[in-house]
């Protein structure tokens, strides 16, 4: 077989077979298409990235805008012409039909309304006042400030205008225990007039915040002090009570911390306290110390046998007593009594002061019954402006001068 032609039938298979014949042309135009395809989406691309039209492929309009000059205005010169310009109150009231009533004009059977001037508005002053604290390890205590500035002065309520007419009789009302509940306090300083101060017991959260707020609603604030009661410890007022005996040798350092816990408070009020307040030594540290800073000492009223307005008297520092509580029995119809009877007190005397506690119920029957003390001539005035007004042989005040 050896150098015999191989044939289709011999040949290895897959070996050496020649291509077929093909026809040229077809291949050609497919390669053509292919490329044509090629140009028109390069171009297309091209066209995009340069024109960047983010409205490609939408339908678009060529508009031209002609600036024409504005018509000319007629002006009226005859005999009849209205005059051009901002129209007069007169004009006005003519063209909406509307009589307008001034100060010196009658307004027969007409509701006079009169709309509350903010600017009058009584404003406390700012708190803390640089002049009247001290940086201590409790935080900012009150002091007096170098040039006689107190906190029971700076930042007392001011009493405002004087009343057009002279009230029948003025009632002083401090309402306790804020601080504690978030909903109560926000309820007493929403609801209750400004002149109505209110004392924030030192183991509230947020104190700062809070007092700082009512004090923006114009009430003035108190610190209350928990003092020892004669049922102590079986009713007792916190960690940081003030004792009696011979614990007495913290109290300082407890009251320090107490007076730490918020800034722009008038003075100090007791709560509880019957057996501290009633013994007189263990009060005279504490008072030597209050008496450094210019604050206003309130008792309570709560104890009989208290010592505290008399010997802060003593110590030159201005002090004031509560004559009664109105919620002592918290039922509606017992405060409503109590407030009743602080009115006829105060039309006898001139002046009375109360404590209230900051109960739901005791809110919402003060703020009811304040409503109703303009129409009975009877005035609501600061804790602070109380002193000023009080004879102590009719009301058993504690004169200590005025507010330094």
């Amino acid at each position: 077989m050896a150098g015999t032609p191989l044939t289709d039938l011999n040949r290895p298979l897959g070996r050496d077979k020649p291509a077929p014949a093909g026809k040229p042309w077809a291949r050609w135009l497919a390669t053509a298409a292919a490329g044509g395809i090629g140009i028109v989406v390069l171009g297309l691309a091209l066209i995009a990235a340069l024109r960047r039209d983010p409205d490609g492929g939408e339908p678009m309009a060529v508009a031209t805008i002609e600036k024409r000059a504005a018509p000319p205005v007629a002006v009226s010169t005859g005999p009849d012409a209205k005059p051009h310009g901002p129209a007069s109150a007169s004009q006005l009231e003519n063209d909406a039909g509307v009589v307008v009533y001034r100060p010196d004009s009658d307004a027969p059977g007409a509701i006079v309304i009169t709309v509350p001037d903010d600017a009058g508005a009584v404003r406390l002053a700012p708190a803390p006042d640089t002049r009247l604290v001290e940086r201590t390890r409790y935080g900012l205590l009150p002091k007096t400030g170098p040039d006689g500035a107190t906190p029971a002065r700076i930042y007392a309520r001011p009493l405002g205008p004087e009343p057009t007419t002279k009230p029948a009789g003025r009632i002083a009302l401090v309402v306790g225990g804020l601080g504690i509940s978030q909903s109560g306090t926000a309820d007493a300083i929403s609801r209750l007039p400004p002149q109505v101060s209110l004392a924030f017991a030192p183991y509230g959260s947020e104190l700062e915040r809070t007092v700082q707020r009512a004090r923006s609603e114009g009430h003035e604030a108190f610190l209350q002090l928990p003092m020892e009661p004669f049922d102590y410890p079986d009713n007792d007022p916190g960690p940081h009570t003030l004792l009696s005996g011979p614990k007495a040798s913290d109290n300082l350092d407890k009251l320090h911390w107490s007076l730490g816990r918020f800034t722009g408070y008038v003075g100090v009020i007791n709560f509880l306290g019957g057996r501290l307040t009633a013994d007189e030594t263990a009060l005279s540290p504490i008072l030597r110390d209050l008496a450094g800073r210019g604050l206003m000492v309130v008792d309570d009223g709560s104890s009989a046998r208290s010592q505290f307005a008399a010997a802060a008297s003593r110590a030159q520092i201005p002090s004031l007593k509560v004559d009664r509580t109105i919620d002592t029995v918290t039922r509606a119809e017992a405060i409503d009594k109590e407030l009743a009877g602080l009115e006829a007190t105060a039309r006898e005397r001139g002046i009375v002061v109360a404590s209230a506690s900051a109960l739901p119920v005791s809110i919402e029957r003060i703020a009811r019954w304040a409503q109703s003390l303009e129409a009975k001539k009877i005035a609501l005035v600061p804790l602070s402006a109380a002193r000023g007004f009080r004879d102590p042989k009719t009301t058993g005040s504690l004169s200590a001068g005025p507010l330094r």
